[in-house]
């Protein structure tokens, strides 16, 4: 069945049935997903698995937005539907392509940081990145939190391990030791945890909205390294010395960047058949590991 066909039967299953046409989006890399329109309602926008998901995939991901919106004072779309096979939210507009627009993504995402500080890691459940669970067991370290459960959880992935050979899985575990020499001690804050470009749209009336989340508290660095490491448009340039100006970063975050995305480029090494690159930045991210020296703390 083609994913259009696909969503409309869906909604319908669910009983959302004036449902007239579905056009596929773009962009999701997870799930199939569309804009649904419909005869006597505003369009919406509707996400579904091919295959049958596991039972709170979506009920987490609509948790994650109420809790950006609710605790973190940043927009969402507003969840019309979330149940095991189904997700249904407001639509959003495609994101302006002016410097304005991301001056304002940036005074956004550090007010969501600095206003939800936690003096723990973790969050109150589990939810997902993709089609893996993340694990977010509470822990008053944030180093081991982010060794254990965002850099060493992916070693046992079938298409890490084939892709990390055992020097690359040795350096992976050296790195994860040293983070305490590599890295800042900053406390936890709500991030959103897949902060790539793709995942930031603009409301109606042209404020900066979110979607995808995979939320915990952990240092706001992984979301700044997303948004880093993930191709931002020209319009952004301002965005990140407004991001760093509001929070007080220091001048030394450009360099840490890598390290923080390892968690990312390792997801996705774990879950496509085409990684984009991840295995090359996860191999030139570790190789200063491999030998017995590693590189001093920025």
């Amino acid at each position: 069945m083609q994913p259009a066909a696909f969503l409309l039967e869906s909604l319908h299953r669910a009983g959302i049935r004036d449902v007239v046409t579905v056009e596929p989006a773009t962009g999701g890399l997870a799930a199939l997903a569309g804009i649904a329109s419909r005869q006597d309602a505003p369009p919406v926008f509707v996400k579904a698995f091919a295959d049958t998901p596991d039972d709170d995939v979506f009920a987490a991901e609509a948790e994650g937005l109420a809790a950006l919106r609710e605790i973190g004072g940043v927009a969402t779309p507003d969840v019309i539907l979330a149940d095991r096979k189904l997700l249904v939210l407001s639509v959003l507009r495609p994101r302006p392509r002016n410097e304005t627009f991301w001056e304002q993504f940036a005074h956004a995402l550090a007010g969501l940081h600095q206003s939800t500080t936690n003096p723990r890691f973790g969050w109150h459940r589990d939810n997902w990145l993709g089609r893996r669970r993340q694990i977010n067991t509470w822990q008053d370290d944030g180093f081991a939190f982010f060794a254990e459960h965002r850099l060493l959880r992916w070693l046992g992935e079938p298409r890490v391990e084939a892709a990390l050979d055992a020097g690359d899985r040795a350096a992976l575990e050296l790195l994860c030791h040293r983070l305490p020499e590599l890295l800042p001690q900053r406390p936890a804050c709500l991030t959103h945890g897949d902060l790539w470009t793709e995942n930031l749209l603009a409301t109606p009336d042209g404020r900066p909205a979110l979607i995808d989340p995979a939320v915990s508290y952990m240092w706001p660095d992984v979301d700044l390294a997303h948004v880093w490491s993930t191709s931002p448009p020209p319009e952004a340039r301002r965005f990140f010395a407004v991001y760093a100006e509001l929070t007080s970063l220091d001048g030394d975050w450009q360099a840490r960047m890598p390290i923080i995305q390892l968690r990312q480029h390792l997801a996705v090494l774990a879950q496509f058949d085409d990684d984009w690159g991840a295995g090359e930045q996860v191999r030139a991210t570790l190789a200063p590991f491999r030998t017995s020296s590693p590189p001093r703390s920025t």
